[in-house]
């Protein structure tokens, strides 16, 4: 079952940014700051809640993001227009510091997620369907915290691996009217396992942003940088999620792990 020569392409770019080092290492590229251990940066009382924080986050984001979303309407994802919008959270909260984590970060994440949803849909994706919105929450769990190794390249399809289940126990257990109900078991313990690796990256913008005289430009800046690296991420996600319906996913995954050892 050989791919087409452009559909190689786009496995490959996929598992390049797939592959792709951390958030720090993002920003440490652009904005020439080393950030190490980050959660010992962060206040510990910040530190201890970070992960409820966002699994807050992921709720609220979820109610506002993705259940009034169009499925045909603006067939092209606005990646630009949601990261002018992330960049303006993102001088808002630089602006108020650490204390506004609580509120910047449900509306850069239903900006982020807004956008993920799109190009989702960009790609073919019903974003009526269950499982496809939960895919899109997905997203936030698959960003990488180590400098790629050898065996770095199949950390994509572990995640996922790893999360399959909470996501085919939600989705089937979900209609699109009761997706976002904090009552689902099924639901919590996903946004619980999906929360607790988005913490990570958050972490890493929070102590970023916590960094002296960097202020609202510089908040609006990482938003910037965190919008583009998860729209990356999604990019690519569901890349690879429309190459496996087409040449199936063993195929698909087969060919991702070829693709990553050559980078």
């Amino acid at each position: 079952m050989k791919l087409s020569q452009e559909d190689q392409r786009k496995l490959a770019e996929a598992a390049k940014i797939l592959a792709h080092p951390s958030f720090t290492h993002k920003i440490t590229q652009s904005a020439a700051q080393t950030i190490e251990k980050t959660t010992q940066l962060l206040p510990e009382r910040l530190t201890k809640s970070l992960t409820r924080i966002t699994r807050s986050t992921l709720e609220k984001s979820l109610d506002s993001a993705l259940l009034t979303l169009h499925p045909q309407k603006h067939s092209q994802p606005r990646k630009k227009t949601h990261q002018l919008f992330a960049s303006i959270s993102g001088a808002a909260g630089g602006a108020f510091g650490l204390p506004a984590l609580a509120v910047e970060l449900p509306v850069s994440t239903t900006i982020m997620l807004r956008s993920i949803a799109e190009i989702a849909r960009s790609q073919g994706e019903d974003i009526n369907s269950p499982e496809t919105k939960l895919a899109c929450l997905e997203v936030f769990a698959l960003s990488q915290e180590a400098t790629p190794t050898k065996d770095a390249e199949t950390g994509y399809y572990a995640i996922r691996s790893l999360l399959a289940k909470s996501i085919s126990d939600a989705a089937s257990r979900l209609t699109v009217q009761e997706l976002s109900k904090q009552s689902s078991p099924a639901l919590a313990k996903l946004l619980n396992s999906i929360a607790a690796r988005f913490s990570i990256p958050v972490s890493e913008k929070m102590t970023a942003q916590s960094i002296p005289a960097i202020g609202a430009i510089g908040g609006a800046s990482i938003n910037l940088l965190f919008i583009r690296y998860f729209q990356e991420i999604a990019e690519a996600h569901f890349t690879i999620r429309f190459l496996e319906k087409k040449y199936t996913a063993q195929h698909i995954e087969k060919l991702f792990k070829l693709a990553a050892d050559r980078l």
